[in-house]
């Protein structure tokens, strides 16, 4: 396990190059972080990243939220040492932290999940490898080493494609399955609805797919269907064409003459989502695999209980980052009630809305074993690249260091609900 550099250390390292009037390249702001990644990418990408559902108000909240608590620090303890090493789900870890599986990575940065995934390793970070991925999660578990890291399955139609999942992710070393469960059909994305734009269409995001044996056995047995809609044929559509032929394993020549290209998005499409996923979906799964499985999306408190009961070994409280339910509860709201209902059997994690070290204990005071943060790891990815997601991670822990050890704590374990006053 990694140990990470002394906050204070990191800190000055930073004023110290200031002298010679050199500034970090990834802004610590989170303001400053997203308005400078919102310069580099295209518009489509930046509405697919940051935006959410319908109006923003889920977005909004989970940010908004984390202002009714205020931290309440003790001043006349000894800081002198501190220790951010916390133990999940079978991990030991350098610090309570996660990076939570983003998809279609390559809007940000060429390198993608590649970038991403040697970042997380650097620090010792846990990646959630996302079933959305935009290179096959056995090439990022090699660019990964012997690093941690989970993999995110979203529940397929097609069940020996699922199964074809689990066993992958089993076979590149991924220790956990972390099984998004509000995703059953996308949101109503304003933002993307308003450029309509969709990656997906343009062979984008589907790697883990083009990648899977079974996936591509269903592309063999497809059947050609001659009343399906074609788009007007223009520059626009192909330019299309011409992304979603690069986007496909082997030659856009080769993709062009066999169709296959198309045919993946098409079945993609038509398969990727399941609707009918509910608990006895979860049940099988224990068939499939003997790793620890994780549900990511659970936001009331009696599914969280059942899934205690279900032995489901991890929860993460999440509501996808705002892009599903508009409107929807906050997750640093979610949290109290579910973890009174869990009572501390299973490990949470809370993930949407953790922008900085502040957010992270105020997660952790209220039940939280560790949090995940998405949104600023693509910023930093579409500054920098494999830099800018590391600097990303470095100042969130440096944050979370300082703030530890000025509230008066020394380790994560010592943060408690006594940390803690609600906002007037």
């Amino acid at each position: 396990m990694s140990v990470p550099p002394s906050a204070l250390t990191h800190q000055r390292s930073i004023y110290l190059a200031g002298v010679s009037g050199e500034r970090p390249r990834v802004p610590f702001h989170i303001t400053s972080l997203e308005q400078e990644a919102e310069k580099r990418l295209s518009a489509q990408a930046y509405a697919y990243i940051a935006g959410g559902a319908g109006a923003g108000q889920t977005v909004a909240a989970n940010r908004a939220d984390f202002n009714r608590w205020r931290i309440l620090p003790r001043m006349l303890n000894d800081v002198s040492e501190v220790d951010l090493s916390t133990r999940l789900i079978g991990l030991d870890l350098p610090a309570p932290l996660l990076l939570a599986p983003l998809g279609v990575m390559e809007l940000a940065h060429p390198q993608s999940d590649l970038a991403i995934g040697r970042a997380a390793a650097k620090h010792g970070v846990p990646l959630i490898i996302s079933n959305q991925a935009s290179r096959p999660m056995e090439e990022v578990a090699k660019a990964m080493g012997d690093a941690p890291r989970w993999f995110q399955l979203y529940w397929s139609r097609e069940e020996e494609l699922v199964k074809s999942f689990v066993s992958r992710a089993e076979n590149c070393g991924c220790s956990a399955i972390v099984v998004t469960l509000d995703t059953k059909m996308l949101g109503w994305r304003v933002n993307d609805l308003d450029l309509a734009y969709l990656p997906f269409l343009r062979g984008k995001g589907i790697a883990q797919y083009t990648s899977d044996p079974v996936f591509q056995r269903l592309v063999d047995e497809m059947p050609e269907d001659p009343q399906a809609p074609k788009p007007r044929i223009n520059l626009k559509s192909l330019a299309t064409l011409w992304q979603m032929l690069n986007a496909h394993p082997g030659s856009p020549l080769d993709n062009l003459r066999s169709g296959r290209a198309q045919k993946a998005v098409k079945l993609f499409t038509g398969i990727y989502t399941n609707p009918t996923l509910n608990w006895e979906h979860i049940a099988r799964l224990r068939s499939y695999t003997r790793l620890p499985i994780i549900l990511k999306g659970i936001l009331h408190p009696e599914e969280a209980v059942r899934a205690v009961d279900e032995g489901v070994d991890g929860l993460i409280v999440s509501n996808h980052g705002g892009r599903q339910v508009d409107g929807a509860v906050s997750t640093i709201s979610a949290l109290p009630a579910i973890s009174s209902a869990v009572k501390g059997r299973i490990p949470l994690i809370l993930d949407s809305g953790v922008r900085s070290g502040a957010d992270m204990i105020k997660a952790m005071a209220l039940g939280a074993s560790a949090v995940a943060i998405g949104r600023p790891y693509a910023y930093g990815l579409a500054l920098a690249g494999e830099d800018g997601v590391s600097e990303v991670i470095r100042g969130l822990l440096s944050d979370f260091e300082l703030n530890l050890r000025l509230a008066g704590g020394t380790r994560p374990s010592d943060i408690d609900a006594s940390w803690l006053v609600r906002a007037p």
